[in-house]
């Protein structure tokens, strides 16, 4: 009798069989794989998160000098392991707080200014007022936190600085957007990068004022001042606009056309 022989199985056949038998249980694995991969990565984001926040809110009380990295862990609430994971140095700290202020700027600052408002002149007044609203509920103790690191942070911390001035720029490109949709209304040819700068400077300046002299004033005077100037541009773009409605006239000769006209520079 012939005896048929058994081919023998592959590594790979052998593999794919254990894998459809259990399918359910290779999935599984696989899933809690995936959560447990996800879990300690919103861990980490918590924690780095934490210190950030923690970080802010030091820095803007006590100041970038008075403010240790041990404190910064104290308030957090997060591990010194954990702290040096992310920042190694406090100026990484530093950098790290400035781009996450960037970040929050729109949702934090002006959306809610943006949805109540749709305006774009009365949006930047509006973003002032939100200053002027924050030195009265501090009673006086209120500080741009990017302004005030602005002057206490060395010249010689050029990374930061730049970190800063990207702060100021995205302030004022937010506030140039406003302009930009403003059209029209202002003056043909305005800078308004220029412009733009200029608020930027009203706030900061009124709100270092208002921290001294323990008192609106100051910074109403300077809002008052760039109101009374943005009532002039507009008025100056409201007669530009007229102007260019108007009709344009032909331009005459020194003598009429009409026949009469010619007859009489006959008679001349």
């Amino acid at each position: 009798m012939n005896k048929t022989k058994k081919s023998k199985k592959t590594e790979s056949q052998v593999n794919a069989e254990i894998v459809a038998e259990k399918p359910a249980e290779k999935t599984a694995e696989k899933i809690n794989e995936n959560a447990t991969g996800m879990k300690a990565r919103r861990s980490s984001n918590t924690s780095r998160d934490a210190l950030l926040t923690a970080a802010m809110q030091l820095f803007w009380e006590r100041g970038y000098a008075e403010t240790g990295m041990n404190d910064v862990v104290a308030l957090s609430g997060v591990s010194a392991g954990s702290m040096y994971h992310f920042f190694k140095t406090k100026e990484d700290l530093i950098l790290g707080v400035l781009d996450r202020l960037a970040e929050i700027m729109y949702p934090a600052l002006l959306a809610p200014i943006w949805e109540k408002e749709s305006d774009p002149i009365e949006r930047i007044f509006g973003l002032l007022g939100r200053y002027r609203e924050a030195i009265v509920a501090s009673k006086f103790s209120y500080g741009c936190p990017v302004g005030r690191l602005a002057v206490e942070i060395s010249s010689e911390m050029v990374e930061v600085h730049a970190k800063i001035a990207m702060n100021f720029e995205g302030w004022s490109s937010a506030v140039r957007k406003c302009l930009e949709a403003a059209g029209s209304r202002l003056p043909k040819g305005m800078d308004l990068r220029m412009l733009s700068r200029f608020v930027l400077t009203v706030m900061e300046g009124g709100v270092m004022q208002s921290r001294s002299y323990r008192s609106t004033e100051p910074f109403d005077q300077a809002v008052a001042q760039l109101r009374d100037y943005f009532d002039r541009l507009q008025e100056q773009g409201k007669a530009e606009a007229s102007s260019w409605d108007m009709p344009k006239k032909k331009k005459r000769g020194l003598f009429p056309r009409e026949a009469g006209g010619k007859e009489a520079r006959r008679q001349i």
